[in-house]
C-alpha cells in the first residue's frame, strides 16, 4: 500500500495579480497537499476535488513563489481494487499522474454553468405536466441569448436571468430539506485501517477549508475513533477542528467509537461503544451526542433503542433499511420501540443515500419519496462523497443556495441533527411505531463469513468481562492492587475498531483481516496477562500451599450463578485429570477431593457401530456417521429427535450470491442442499464413561475440506457438547448442522444483546420468509409448552428455524 511524495516548486506570473489562482492535480489516487508543514487540501479525481486555491484574489504582496508538497497513495477513493469495486487489492496496481497546472479561475463562468445545470435539471426532472419546468427550460433558453461567451461583460446580465428565477419563493406548505454535509469514511473495508487515517485527514482538511470560506456549512461526523487518529497523527488539523466544533459547524455525532455492526456485538461492547465514544466527545468538545448515527450497518439489534436511552441518546438516523431486497420499509420518520419498550424517534433521510451531491433530482426524490408525509414535513438531506472519504464539495454547496427557496423544489436549507430532531418532535404526534428489530432483508452472509473474526470477537469479549470481575474483586479485596483502567481501556478500544460493520461481519479485504486477527491475539495475549496478575493479587494465600496440607486446585467462577461441571485440572507431569466441581456464583472452590458423580456416564458401543451414552440425566445415541438419532430427557421418556430424522446432520448448499459475495447468500441456495455423507473415520469411543464419555468421527466436507467432531458427555451435565475443527478449503460453498427436534411452535427464541427476541419458523408472508437466515448470540430456542430444546455455541451468529429443523450456519 504505496505512498509517494512530490515537491512542487511555483512560480505564478505577475500578470495574474487580481485573478483566481488554482494549482491543478489530477491523478487516479488519492492525495494530500502540504504547505508550510501542514495539510491543507485532499484532492481525488473521483471525488470531484482536482483543484488547489492558491489565491482567490492574487495581490502584489503575496509570495509568487511557493512550495508545496503533494502526498499521493497509491489508492482512490474504494481502494486498490482491479475490475469490480469490491475486487481485492491489485499487487500490481500502478498510480497515474495525468496533469499538474497552475491555471487562473473564471469564477464567473462557474457561475454561470451551475445556474444552467439547476435550470437543465429542473426542466428535465419536475415533468411535462409542471409548468415550473418550462419556466426553468425558458429561463435558460433566455440565459444563452443574453450570453455572449466571447464578451465576459454580458456574464451578469444573463446571471440576473437566472437570479429573477431563483428568486421566486415557494408557499409556507412546501417540504424542507434538511442539509447537512457528510462523509462516511469506513474505518477500513476495502483499505486497511492506516490508510483510513489518511483519509479522515484528506477528507476533514477539506471541510475545515470550505467552512473557512462558506459560514453557513455545517458537517456531521461520527466515530471518536477516527476523531482520535487525526488528534494523533495531525494535531494542526485537529486544532482547527475544534475552533470549528465550537463555532457548531463541525458537529460530532453517534456517540459511539466506530459505527460498529448492528448486530453481533454483545450487549456489554454495545454499551462500552456509547461509553469510550460519549466519554470521548465529552472530554474533547464539552458535549455528548444526542443523536445515534449509523447508516450503514446491517441491520439493528430490538435491543438499540433501550441502550440508546441508557447512554443520554433518544434520537437515531439511518438510511440502509432502504437496501431491503424483498419488503421496502413503511416509514421515513417513526419512533422505534425496543424489547423493554424503549422508543426513540428515528428518521431515515428520504433520499435513500448518506451521499448527496446536492442535485435537483436528489431534491425531488427527497421529497416524492417521504413515506410519512402529511405526518412530518422536514427530512435530512446528507451531502458528499463518502464509504471512501471525500465529502462535500463547493459545486455542491453552490447548487443548493440557488435551491435554498425557489418555486417548484423543496425548500432547502443547511441544518443541524439537532434542528432536524427538534421540529420532527415538535411534529410527531401522528408517527406510528415500529416495535421489535430492523432487520435489513440483505447481507445475510455477514453473519458467518470469516469465522476467525467471529471466533476471536466472542472470545475476546468473553475474557474482557473476567479481567474485570476478577480485578474488581481484586480492588474490592487488596488494597494495593491497581485497577488496571488504561490497560483495559486499550483493550476495548481495540475490540471496539474490530466490531465496525465491514471488519466483524468480514466484509473487508484480507489485508484488514489480517490486522484485526493481529488485534485479537494482542487482546487475549495482554488479557491473560492481566487476568492472570487480578487471580495472583485476589488468591495470594490459597494458591500458596501450606505445608502437610492436602494438594488442592483453585477454581473460579466468574459467572453470576454457581457452576457444577466437570473440568481437567493439570497435573505434575503435565498431564491432566478429570474432576466434578462445585463453585458458587462469581466466586471460587478449593477441590481437594473431587466430588463423585451421583450418575457415571456410561458409553456402550452396539453390534451396528452405533454408540449410546446416558449420564443420568440425559440418554443420547448416535450412528457411525455421528448423527444424533436419540435425545432424551430421562425423566420425561420423550425423545427430541423425530423417528427417523438425524440430528447434527451437516449439509452443504452452494454459495453464489448475485453481487455481493462476502456479504450475502440469497434464499435460492436453500434449493441445493447435499447432506455431508463421506465418512472418513467412522464413530470411536474416546473416553469411556465415568466422569465423561466422548466419541469422535471425521467427514470429508465438499471436495477437499474435512470435518472432525467430538461429541462429549459430562456427569450431571443436562446438554451433550459437540467439538468441531473443520478444514475449509471450499469457495462458494456454505457448511451448515441441522437439528430437527419433535417440537411444535410458530416461533423459535434467539438470543441477543442482553435478551432475547422471538421469530416465526414459518413462511406465511414476504416479512417472514425474508428471514430465511438470520443471526442470534449464544443460543437459539424451539420450546412448546413443558418441552423445548436449544442449539448454543461459542463463537457463530447466523442461524435459523424453519418448521422444526433448527440451523447452526459454520
Amino acid at each position: 500500500w504505496t505512498t509517494c511524495w512530490f515537491k512542487v516548486e511555483l512560480s505564478i506570473p505577475p500578470e495574474w495579480e487580481g485573478r483566481e489562482v488554482h494549482f491543478i492535480w489530477e491523478s487516479d489516487g488519492e492525495c494530500m497537499v502540504w504547505r508550510d508543514a501542514q495539510p491543507v487540501q485532499g484532492l481525488t479525481t473521483e471525488g470531484e476535488k482536482t483543484s488547489y486555491i492558491l489565491t482567490r484574489s492574487l495581490k502584489e504582496s503575496e509570495p509568487h513563489s511557493l512550495t508545496l508538497y503533494v502526498e499521493l497513495s497509491c489508492n482512490g477513493l474504494f481502494g486498490a481494487g482491479k475490475g469490480s469495486m469490491i475486487a481485492p487489492p491489485d499487487p500490481d496496481r500502478k498510480v497515474t499522474l495525468n496533469k499538474v497546472e497552475l491555471a487562473i479561475f473564471n469564477r464567473d463562468v462557474y457561475e454561470l454553468l451551475v445556474d444552467l445545470e439547476i435550470l437543465l435539471h429542473m426542466a428535465q426532472h419536475l415533468g411535462e405536466e409542471n409548468q415550473r419546468s418550462f419556466q426553468a427550460l425558458y429561463t435558460a433558453n433566455q440565459m444563452v441569448n443574453v450570453c455572449d461567451v466571447m464578451d465576459p461583460s454580458t456574464f451578469p446580465a444573463a446571471r440576473d436571468v437566472a437570479a429573477a428565477f431563483f428568486s421566486q419563493r415557494n408557499g409556507e406548505s412546501q417540504h424542507t430539506i434538511h442539509a447537512m454535509g457528510h462523509c462516511h469514511i469506513d474505518s477500513a473495508w476495502l483499505w486497511p485501517y492506516e490508510e483510513t487515517i489518511h483519509k479522515c485527514a484528506r477528507s476533514w482538511v477539506t471541510v475545515v477549508s470550505l467552512m473557512e470560506h462558506n459560514p453557513e456549512l455545517t458537517f456531521a461526523c461520527s466515530q471518536a475513533q477516527q476523531f482520535e487518529w487525526v488528534r494523533t497523527w495531525y494535531p494542526g488539523l485537529y486544532t482547527r477542528i475544534q475552533d470549528f466544533v465550537a463555532k457548531g459547524q463541525f458537529i460530532p455525532v453517534g456517540g459511539t467509537w466506530v459505527e460498529m455492526d448492528g448486530n453481533l456485538p454483545s450487549g456489554e461492547s454495545m454499551v462500552r461503544q456509547f461509553l469510550q465514544g460519549q466519554r470521548f466527545f465529552q472530554e474533547q468538545f464539552g458535549r455528548i451526542c444526542s443523536e445515534f448515527w449509523l447508516p450503514d450497518t446491517f441491520g439493528y439489534s430490538a435491543q438499540l433503542p433501550q441502550l440508546m436511552r441508557g447512554c443520554g441518546i433518544q434520537r437515531f438516523l439511518t438510511q440502509k433499511l432502504s437496501w431491503n431486497l424483498v419488503n421496502a420499509f413503511p416509514h421515513h420518520t417513526f419512533f422505534w420501540e425496543g424489547i423493554d419498550g424503549s422508543q426513540v424517534l428515528t428518521h431515515f433521510p428520504p433520499g435513500d443515500s448518506y451521499g448527496m451531491h446536492g442535485l435537483v433530482e436528489e431534491v425531488l426524490k427527497t421529497a416524492k419519496n417521504n413515506k410519512d408525509k402529511g405526518r412530518v414535513n422536514h427530512s435530512a438531506f446528507l451531502f458528499g462523497f463518502g464509504d471512501g472519504g471525500g465529502g462535500p464539495t463547493q459545486k455542491m454547496l453552490d447548487r443548493m443556495k440557488r435551491m435554498s427557496d425557489t418555486d417548484g423544489l423543496p425548500r432547502v436549507q443547511m441544518s443541524t441533527p439537532d434542528q432536524l430532531f427538534s421540529v420532527l418532535e415538535k411534529e410527531s404526534s401522528q408517527l406510528c411505531t415500529w416495535v421489535g428489530e430492523l432487520f435489513l432483508e440483505l447481507h445475510n452472509g455477514t453473519y458467518t463469513t470469516q469465522a476467525q473474526i467471529k471466533k476471536g470477537n466472542r472470545e475476546c469479549e468473553r475474557m474482557l468481562h473476567d479481567v474485570e470481575v476478577l480485578s474488581t474483586l481484586a480492588v474490592a479485596q487488596d488494597s494495593v492492587f491497581q485497577y488496571p483502567a488504561s490497560q483495559l481501556q486499550q483493550l476495548w478500544r481495540l475490540l471496539l475498531l474490530n466490531q465496525f460493520h465491514d471488519v466483524l461481519p468480514g466484509s473487508c479485504i484480507q489485508l484488514v483481516v489480517e490486522d484485526a486477527l493481529q488485534y485479537y491475539t494482542e487482546i487475549r495475549r495482554t488479557a491473560a496477562r492481566l487476568q492472570e496478575e487480578a487471580v495472583q493479587s485476589l488468591c495470594r494465600d490459597l494458591l500458596q500451599p501450606k505445608a502437610g496440607s492436602t494438594k488442592s486446585t483453585l477454581v473460579l467462577n466468574t459467572l453470576p450463578w454457581e457452576r457444577t461441571e466437570v473440568i481437567s485440572r493439570p497435573e505434575p507431569d503435565g498431564t491432566e485429570t478429570l474432576a466434578l466441581v462445585t463453585v458458587p456464583s462469581m466466586g471460587y472452590a478449593l477441590v481437594r477431593e473431587p466430588l463423585l458423580p451421583s450418575h457415571p456416564v456410561s458409553v456402550m458401543k452396539q453390534e451396528d457401530g452405533s454408540i449410546t451414552m446416558e449420564n443420568g440425566v440425559i440418554a443420547v445415541c448416535l450412528d457411525r456417521m455421528g448423527h444424533v438419532t436419540s435425545l432424551r430427557l430421562l425423566d420425561s421418556e420423550r425423545s427430541a429427535v423425530p423417528d427417523g430424522c438425524y440430528a447434527n446432520q451437516f449439509a452443504l448448499f452452494d454459495d453464489v450470491p448475485l453481487y455481493w459475495d462476502a456479504w450475502d447468500v440469497m434464499d435460492y441456495h436453500l434449493e441445493t442442499r447435499k447432506p455431508v455423507t463421506t465418512l472418513l473415520k467412522p464413530l470411536e469411543i474416546t473416553l469411556a464413561g465415568g466422569l465423561r464419555g466422548s466419541v469422535r468421527f471425521s467427514l470429508k466436507v465438499g471436495k477437499s475440506s474435512t470435518l472432525t467432531q467430538e461429541i462429549i458427555l459430562d456427569a450431571s451435565c443436562p446438554f451433550l457438547r459437540f467439538q468441531t475443527q473443520v478444514e475449509w478449503k471450499e469457495a462458494h460453498k456454505f457448511l451448515k448442522v441441522e437439528f430437527p427436534v419433535q417440537v411444535r411452535s410458530t416461533n423459535a427464541t434467539y438470543e441477543i444483546q442482553f435478551g432475547h427476541l422471538q421469530r416465526p419458523t414459518h413462511w406465511n408472508t414476504s416479512w417472514d420468509w425474508a428471514r430465511f437466515e438470520v443471526w442470534a448470540h449464544k443460543w437459539l430456542d424451539l420450546s412448546e409448552h413443558g418441552f423445548g430444546v436449544a442449539l448454543l455455541n461459542d463463537c457463530k451468529y447466523g442461524a435459523s428455524a424453519h418448521r422444526n429443523v433448527l440451523n447452526l450456519s459454520l
